[in-house]
């Protein structure tokens, strides 16, 4: 099949649970690597430089922008998120599947550059079960949940523009499914049109 890694692009509204998915996504596969995003804002509790993210200042971002060093940008609740390029190459070419974890905005932005990105949608199983976790946090105010709740409503309608569509009600079969389009997404005939070519001119 295919030699180049996928371009995996994971997005849905705050509260999915899309980090956990990642987490056991990576765990149960090893041919995945996440790519680490760029971001302005302040590491939360136990986040690490390089792990989570890579926290830069304003003025760092910005001239990210400027060099054109990034697959995506966006300003999401006056915070920067970005997706650093080079990186992302450098994997795919090395036949490793790389995940975006990235809001719809980013994802939106990715889909006008990467035609061969596969773009899943995380959706929660209802808006209160959402209200749910997201309060379950312990980690936002009252007017931040409220915003994150009423911006999830715009994002769902978005989903219609991705690839897949994944529910997750159960992290297991969340994590199954994804790891299915995955591999279907390798034997998909566009990716493997010089194997086709390869047999076909074979000697018998």
């Amino acid at each position: 099949m295919s030699s180049k890694g996928n371009l995996i692009i994971l997005s849905g509204p705050s509260g999915t649970g899309k980090g956990t998915v990642c987490k056991k996504l990576f765990a149960q596969n090893s041919n995945i690597t996440y790519s680490v995003s760029a971001t302005t804002r302040l590491p939360r509790p136990g986040e690490e430089n390089g792990r989570e993210y890579y926290f830069v200042s304003k003025d760092e971002f910005e001239n990210m922008i400027t060099q054109n060093q990034l697959l995506e940008w966006a300003n999401v609740y006056g915070n920067y998120y970005g997706t650093p390029l080079n990186k992302i190459n450098e994997l795919r070419a090395q036949g490793i599947d790389v995940l975006l974890e990235i809001d719809t905005q980013g994802a939106l932005n990715v889909m006008e550059k990467a035609a061969d990105g596969i773009f899943i949608f995380l959706l929660p199983p209802s808006l209160a079960e959402l209200e749910k976790r997201i309060r379950g946090r312990g980690t936002e105010t009252a007017e931040v949940i409220k915003k994150r709740l009423d911006a999830a409503i715009d994002e769902i309608a978005l989903g219609q523009h991705y690839n897949y569509l994944v529910v997750n009600n159960n992290i297991d079969t969340a994590v199954e499914q994804i790891t299915a389009i995955i591999l279907a997404e390798k034997c998909r005939t566009s990716r493997n049109i010089d194997i086709i070519n390869k047999i076909k001119t074979e000697e018998i």
